[in-house]
């Protein structure tokens, strides 16, 4: 599946849940994170996005896709972090 993963987080647990993502998906900008994940590995992100928020103060969004889909993205202004920095 693919996915999409934007938070907003308090600040105490921001550079935790970056890192976190950071491990699993490609970083698009301040708190957004996407990629192509196996059904396993998207559980294990679901556990440690639970374990490192506040569910009574931060928030998380996940977009789900089928692996069908293929997402059109059209950046306006200048690009965060440009996807042929991926190796």
């Amino acid at each position: 599946m693919y996915v999409i993963i934007v938070y907003d987080v308090n600040v105490a647990r921001v550079n935790k849940i970056k890192s976190f993502l950071r491990k699993h998906l490609n970083w698009v900008q301040n708190s957004v994170f996407e990629g192509e994940v196996t059904k396993a590995e998207f559980e294990r992100i679901k556990d440690g996005i639970l374990r490192i928020i506040d569910e009574d103060e931060d928030s998380v969004i996940i977009y789900r896709f089928p692996l069908d889909f293929v997402p059109k993205r059209e950046i306006l202004g200048i690009e965060k972090n440009p996807i042929d920095d991926i190796i």
